[in-house]
């Protein structure tokens, strides 16, 4: 199987910085896109970045320029490193990993736990 697990959420005031980090665990052979979402109370789960395995990137238009996603392939560790963040940034961000597994040909989806992100004075 294969675990991901999430940290780097917390509150912080409008125009602050956080960042998140998603490292990956278990049986991997390769993992082609990581990416992050959130979700806000009352909305549907949104994508806010994503990254694959060949360097392409994509970003939602609302964190175009704030937010940046990076892995460290050594680690299978993803980041969204987030600045002057914006109250309606206020989400539960979940990290998704594409995954190719060892010893099968299978290529699932895994997701975080969450953590939540809230921006407020």
């Amino acid at each position: 199987q294969v675990q991901l697990a999430e940290s780097g959420g917390g509150l912080v005031q409008p125009g602050g910085s956080l960042r998140l980090s998603c490292a990956a665990s278990g049986s991997i052979f390769r993992i082609d896109v990581m990416g992050w979402y959130r979700q806000a109370p009352g909305k549907e789960r949104e994508v806010v970045a994503a990254l694959t395995n060949s360097g392409s990137t994509n970003y939602a238009d609302s964190v175009k320029g704030r937010f940046t996603i990076s892995r460290d392939n050594a680690k299978n560790t993803v980041y969204l490193q987030m600045n002057s963040l914006k109250p309606e940034d206020t989400a539960v961000y979940y990290c998704n990993m594409r995954v190719a597994r060892r010893f099968t040909t299978n290529v699932n989806d895994y997701w975080g736990q969450g953590t939540q992100v809230t921006v407020s004075s």
